[in-house]
C-alpha cells in the first residue's frame, strides 16, 4: 500500500516563509514510480485546489495565486517533494495535502493525509 506522508506545516506570520515535504513509502509502489507529484490545498468552505505539480522529468505548474512566491521541486535523493513557501498571505491558509499520479493503463491517484498551514495577519 502506497502511504503519501507530510510534514512542515504550522503558524506563520504574514510575509514569512514555509516548506512543506512529501515522501512516498509502502510498496511495491515507491517514489519512482511516480508520474507526477502535486500539492493542492483546500480551505474551509472552498473546493480543494491544485497549488503546483511536478512531472517525473522536474515540469513544474503553478497555480497564478502562487506564482513567484512558492517553488516546487523533487529531490531524487532523498525521494520526497517539497514546497517552498514564501511571502506567505493569510488566504494562503488551509490544509495542504500531497498527491502523487501513477500510470500504468489508468492513471492511479494517492493522496496524503493532509498538513494545516495558518498565516495570520
Amino acid at each position: 500500500q502506497v502511504q503519501l506522508v507530510e510534514s512542515g506545516g504550522g503558524l506563520v506570520q504574514a510575509g514569512g516563509s514555509l516548506r512543506l515535504s512529501c515522501s512516498v513509502s509502502g510498496s511495491p509502489y515507491n517514489f519512482n514510480d511516480m508520474e507526477s507529484m502535486a500539492w493542492y490545498r483546500q480551505a474551509p468552505g472552498n473546493e480543494r485546489e491544485l497549488v503546483a505539480s511536478i512531472s517525473r522529468y522536474s515540469i513544474t505548474n503553478y497555480a497564478d495565486s502562487v506564482k513567484d512566491r512558492f517553488t516546487i521541486s523533487r529531490d531524487n535523493v532523498n525521494k520526497t517533494v517539497n514546497l517552498l513557501m514564501s511571502n506567505l498571505k493569510p488566504e494562503d491558509t488551509a490544509v495542504y495535502y500531497c498527491e502523487a499520479e501513477r500510470l500504468y493503463i489508468i492513471t492511479y491517484t494517492y493522496w496524503g493525509q493532509g498538513t494545516q498551514v495558518t498565516v495570520s495577519s
